[in-house]
């Protein structure tokens, strides 16, 4: 491997989504409506649920945290698109660069993870019922949620060091709107075999025991509903499983089709287009996927804006209190 000192390349420049002027202003609007909606949506989330003591339980404790890495995740990548549609040339320095494909990377591995522990949660609730406070204790709900994190940094770290010390002597043109792997690849004057045989293996490993895991738990979960003999217990138990079943599935597919195709096969351009879906997308899908489709979640969203409502009734009627002694006084 070289060492990071052999690089000429001081900075990278960003294409972004598109270099046709008419359509900058469009996106720009378009994208920072999504990221705003997703940085409300993921705080806000995070907010009802930290707020009803109802929802203080180790699902919505998953919940929770993988709102957090929506909102992390969005925000490593959204700013610096954005950037892309005001500047000629969006310029980004090369620690800067490395920091964001490390933060990247530890926040999509961390989310891909999550949503295995989460897949686990539902097993051990749906299946053992009477064990389930026993099982995910908030010890082990802990260690569920440690896991991603520290497994994501430590990825991302390996990641980060392995591509950045390759050198860098011709091109500094990334055809991305951030920092990632692929396009790097493409710039860097070394021998990427190596890199690309640890991008798939590790990408291999990650996804496919995941979704082994996912699919096993499942596999469980439907079998147990289907033994059931109460319709409103089934009814209940798929409601419960279908938010998490439909985010596994948009965030894991297209994760799958990024990195786990030969780079033979890799357009950057359609890549540019995928990693668009799961880098800004998916945050911004996942709490309307949970809150719109779990009555908890509304009930709770419900209860805080009549709170609130009540508030402000209860201060203006203490206002009109007072403007009207006020006003005897005078």
């Amino acid at each position: 491997m070289a060492q990071i000192n052999c690089t000429q390349v001081k900075e990278f420049i960003l294409v972004g989504l598109t270099d046709q002027e008419e359509l900058k202003t469009p996106l720009f609007v378009l994208f920072l409506s999504i990221y705003l909606f997703t940085v409300a949506g993921n705080l806000g989330l995070i907010l009802v649920i930290r707020t009803d003591s109802r929802l203080h339980t180790p699902m919505y404790f998953f919940l929770s945290n993988l709102a957090f890495v929506d909102f992390c995740y969005a925000s490593v990548v959204t700013p610096k698109m954005l950037g892309n549609f005001l500047y000629k040339q969006n310029v980004i320095s090369f620690n800067s660069c490395a920091a964001q494909l490390g933060c990247f990377l530890t926040f999509m591995v961390s989310e891909c993870l999550l949503l295995t522990s989460m897949a686990y949660d539902r097993y051990v609730g749906i299946c053992n019922p009477l064990l389930y406070m026993a099982s995910m204790s908030r010890g082990i709900c802990i260690q569920l949620v440690a896991v991603p994190y520290s497994y994501g940094f430590l990825m991302a770290l390996f990641h980060t060091i392995f591509t950045f010390c390759l050198s860098y002597c011709h091109s500094n043109t990334i055809n991305r709107f951030y920092c990632d792997d692929m396009p790097l690849l493409r710039l860097t004057c070394s021998d990427t075999r190596s890199k690309q045989l640890w991008i798939l293996a590790c990408a291999g490993v990650t996804l496919i025991s995941s979704v082994l895991i996912v699919f096993i738990s499942y596999m469980f979960i439907i079998s147990t509903i289907l033994r059931m003999h109460s319709a409103e217990g089934r009814h209940k138990a798929f409601s419960t499983c279908s938010s998490h079943m439909l985010a596994v599935t948009i965030f894991y597919g297209t994760l799958i089709f990024m990195y786990l195709q030969p780079s033979s096969q890799h357009s950057l351009d359609t890549d540019k287009m995928a990693s668009v879906f799961y880098t800004v997308i998916i945050p911004m899908l996942n709490p309307l996927i949970y809150s719109l489709r779990n009555k908890d979640v509304k009930n709770a969203l419900k209860k805080i804006i009549t709170n609130k409502n009540q508030a402000s009734g209860l201060f203006g009627n203490v206002w009109n209190i007072i403007d009207f002694h006020h006003d005897k006084v005078v």
